[in-house]
């Protein structure tokens, strides 16, 4: 079974109507989605402090105890759930560090990607970004 964690973008696509992917995501979630789809730390983390963000989503923003509710109703969908974090992934993370070529600004996603490599799921993303990523299984959307 194919087990996905989608990034943070798809996530935020998803759930919010006015994302401008709004419509690839949905794509995605209702035809292309693997047997599992999970969320990490990282992602659900992300996505409370992104709704809540004005900055991000203008008026529509919430407050974080109503972005926790969309969590809880995302992980409430058949087949979605929050995937662990094996601890051999951090070595995967550090050696992606080591490679010295990471600007700041991708260090969660390599986190996303060593999390998706160690655990053998597919990464989904809006951005290719992650293609940089030897090993990595990723739907690009």
């Amino acid at each position: 079974m194919i087990i996905d964690l989608p990034d943070l973008n798809v996530w935020l696509a998803l759930v919010w109507p006015l994302h401008p992917q709004h419509l690839r995501a949905r794509h995605y979630w209702q035809l292309e989605a693997g047997g599992r789809v999970v969320l990490c730390t990282s992602t659900a983390l992300g996505l409370v402090r992104l709704l809540c963000h004005a900055g991000v989503m203008g008026e529509a923003s919430l407050t974080p105890q109503a972005a926790g509710e969309v969590l809880e109703r995302l992980c409430e969908q058949p087949g979605v759930g929050f995937g662990g974090e094996p601890t051999d992934s951090w070595e995967v993370f550090q050696a992606l560090l080591r490679k010295g070529s990471l600007a700041s600004r991708h260090c969660t996603d390599a986190h996303l990607a060593a999390v998706a490599i160690v655990n053998g799921w597919r990464l989904v993303s809006l951005d290719g970004d992650f293609e940089r990523y030897a090993g990595l299984n990723l739907l690009r959307l």
